[in-house]
């Protein structure tokens, strides 16, 4: 005679089991949803989903967002999976409207829809339709970065809450910086604000610039911000110069940066959300700073890490330099564009992979958020592959 069958584990017990499938390789909980209906159900409870991501922590790397620049010309931009999630259908990807995406953050993309701005989140659809940036804005070149305005928010999950957008732009007439805010909950941008004299390594780039015959225009470059605390930080063209909006205070300012000398350099948010972090490459060498931000007595940069790249990602050709395109934060992963291919790079392991194929990459957008079965939006459990 067989043995009886073992007892059913408890629901608290595989709940337990659940938690531990990884957060990068979504299809491992969708087939779990899909083995029976207590587990669905499990999954697909709010309790767990917070459980979830309180467990994991930072939300996966799940795509990226960009326009990679071909012979063929400029196609729109894409946004292409890291994970076996499938790709999202992007608003604009058809080519039929102009459209360039300024931001990824706090499970929220940012895409200039001219002649407004649309915030979408690709897990639930979710559409926020915003107005262009204020008329006194006429804009030579332009940033925006998107953002959870919700109060005490982990960042976890941000689905539905409050945001807010900062558009910076260089002025096409006064050829000064300004910055506007966009509430959600005001559905309106604010007053802008300028960057002038006032700020004294502003003033000391325009004397600079005076000294080599040179006229300033602080072009700002059109790459990706970071967010650190209460601030959103952006780049000009000339000498890396870093400019900072406060968003507290509404004010902005200057900083200089570790290194004027590098063309390619993105920002990042370091780890404790305390530090600004500055990436570039130089002569096949990934090199980081950091600087504290959240004191009030002038701190400077530190060196953060250097990585030798000669033997880690492949060169076709030695006059195609690689290059720092973007910046994934909470997973510690670094863009790199070289010309074979663009690469991540893990900070803290060294490791690298290939995502995309060779092209001219500006920025790359990091797509970051939780996918779980049962969200309620476009997609659902049954979009991902799975066994029968």
């Amino acid at each position: 005679m067989p043995p009886p069958p073992p007892p059913p584990l408890l629901d608290d017990v595989i709940a337990e089991i659940l938690l531990r499938l990884p957060p990068d390789e979504p299809e491992h909980l969708v087939r779990a949803a899909l083995v029976c209906k207590p587990w669905l159900h499990i999954i697909c409870d709010p309790g767990f989903r917070r459980s979830y991501r309180d467990f994991h922590g930072a939300p996966p790397l799940l795509g990226l967002l960009h326009r990679r620049m071909v012979i063929q010309g400029d196609p729109p931009a894409r946004f292409s999976s890291t994970t076996s999630m499938p790709e999202f259908p992007h608003p604009g990807a058809d080519g039929r409207r102009r459209t360039r995406p300024l931001d990824c953050r706090h499970g929220r993309v940012l895409i200039h829809m001219l002649p407004g701005f649309l915030v979408w989140d690709p897990i639930t659809g979710e559409r926020h339709c915003l107005p262009p940036e204020p008329k006194e804005i006429d804009c030579l070149i332009y940033s925006a970065a998107v953002l959870c305005a919700a109060e005490g928010c982990d960042h976890l999950d941000c689905q539905g809450g409050p945001f807010r957008v900062v558009f910076v732009a260089t002025h096409d007439h006064t050829e000064i910086i300004v910055a506007s805010v966009y509430s959600s909950e005001t559905g309106a941008w604010s007053v802008p604000v300028c960057l002038d004299n006032t700020c004294e390594t502003y003033a000391q780039h325009v004397l600079q610039a005076v000294r080599e015959r040179h006229y300033y225009i602080p072009y700002l470059q059109p790459r990706r911000a970071a967010v650190v605390g209460d601030a959103v930080y952006f780049t000009v063209r000339r000498g890396n110069a870093i400019v900072k909006y406060d968003l507290g205070k509404d004010r902005l300012s200057m900083i200089d940066p570790p290194t004027p000398d590098v063309y390619y350099i993105t920002l990042m948010a370091m780890e404790d959300n305390t530090s600004l972090g500055f990436a570039c490459i130089q002569d096949s060498t990934l090199y980081t700073w950091s600087r504290k931000v959240d004191t009030k007595e002038a701190t400077e940069w530190v060196q953060y890490m250097v990585i030798e790249l000669e033997k880690t990602i492949p060169v076709a050709n030695p006059n195609n330099e690689s290059i720092v395109v973007g910046f994934a934060e909470g997973v510690g992963v670094i863009f790199v564009s070289s010309g074979v291919g663009l690469f991540t790079i893990k900070l803290k392991s060294g490791q690298v992979n290939k995502v995309d194929e060779p092209g001219e990459y500006n920025s790359v957008l990091p797509y970051m958020s939780f996918y779980l079965p049962g969200n309620g939006g476009e997609h659902d459990a049954t979009d991902l592959p799975h066994n029968t």
